[in-house]
């Protein structure tokens, strides 16, 4: 049986020589018998004439490993197939950002002073009705004399105008104790709304407006706070304005830094307990390339943003992790000016680079 499949062997390759080689190996007859096999095989099978390795072509490799970095190249097609979207952005400078906290406060206290104030300034102007009843009645008993109305009448009269009088007073001091809370606890500007019942309170009150108390990490302090800053509604992390209102008559116990009142909207996402972060713009500026958070991918332990390197290649850069913000984005100082930017696209990039390593160590395990 091996001899047998030896020899069917050796038939076949003299076969495929001839066909392929008649000229060299056969007879002239047989040659030109077989230069018409190969012609006509050639019309069945079109690929016969071209070189086994014609087709062998290996396609490029998207990464390569320069200098210890993984440099990722890919083509117009590619680009587009995961969308990537790349931006050249100068380095200039930008307003810093200063990350604070957030707690927006309840504001039963402040319900509970409005209602006592309108009260006390309501019992204020009945003593002084009173007064003005009973000063009304003492007078004209003295005018009457003795001689009409007796004597144990006007003294009465008169005991009661002093009686009104001194409620009169009594509740002018209340009204005045009220005023002054308010302004100790919350604050000129929110002091005065509460004592007016301006639209500033009444909007607390309906819970069309809720405030926020934000303070300063210790050592950051701002000599006139901004006018607007943002809040960030968990779990999304998505950003809303914030107004000033003024600065806190006290600060957070657990931070110990300089505090701010603000209104949020009550459709923000934010209640009265709920602890968030809050973003303020500096006065001072940091000059570098803005990243948004959206072009930062996450992996192995920091956070990184993809690059161009003029060469149509893409290569991570590190941001650290006390990179300054400026406007919801990272301001990268160690980025050239002019730097091309992957803003979409760099999360498939990564998933490229780690497939790449993949790769590597399987080569090396063989």
């Amino acid at each position: 049986m091996r001899g047998r499949l030896i020899v069917g062997g050796v038939l076949i390759v003299a076969t495929g020589a001839a066909i392929a080689a008649p000229d060299a190996i056969l007879p002239a007859g047989a040659a030109t018998f077989l230069h018409g096999l190969r012609a006509q095989l050639e019309t069945l099978l079109p690929d016969l004439h071209r070189s086994p390795t014609a087709d062998m072509r290996l396609a490029a490799p998207r990464t390569a490993v320069e200098d210890g970095r993984t440099f990722i190249r890919l083509t117009g097609p590619e680009r587009e197939r995961i969308g990537l979207v790349a931006e050249t952005r100068p380095a200039v400078p930008h307003r810093q950002e200063l990350t604070a906290y957030g707690t927006v406060l309840d504001i039963a206290r402040i319900t509970e002073l409005t209602n006592s104030y309108a009260g006390a300034v309501a019992a204020l102007q009945m003593a002084q009705a009173r007064v003005e009843v009973s000063a009304s009645a003492a007078r004209r008993a003295r005018n009457l004399g003795a001689g009409v109305v007796a004597v144990a009448q006007i003294e009465t009269v008169e005991g009661t105008l002093l009686t009104d009088r001194a409620a009169q007073t009594a509740a002018e001091s209340q009204v005045r104790t009220l005023s002054a809370t308010a302004r100790q606890e919350w604050g000129s500007v929110l002091g005065k709304a509460i004592i007016d019942r301006t639209a500033l309170v009444t909007r607390l009150i309906e819970r069309a407006d809720f405030l926020v108390q934000v303070t300063l990490p210790p050592g950051e302090n701002l000599a006139t706070p901004p006018e607007a800053a943002f809040a960030e509604v968990p779990p999304q992390s998505v950003r809303v304005a914030m107004r000033l209102v003024s600065a806190a008559t006290r600060t957070d116990p657990r931070i110990q830094g300089q505090s701010f009142f603000y209104l949020v909207s009550g459709d923000s996402g934010l209640l009265p307990g709920t602890s968030t972060m809050a973003f303020l713009p500096a006065e001072r500026s940091v000059r570098g390339v803005l990243v948004p958070e959206d072009a930062v991918v996450h992996g192995e332990g920091g956070a990184w943003v993809y690059r161009g390197t003029g060469d149509g290649a893409f290569v991570r850069h590190a941001i650290r992790p006390d990179a300054p913000m400026s406007a919801d984005s990272f301001v990268v100082e160690d980025l050239p000016d002019g730097a091309e930017i992957v803003l979409r696209g760099g999360q498939a990039l990564l998933s490229e680079e780690m497939k790449s390593r993949i790769r590597v160590v399987g080569d090396d395990d063989d």
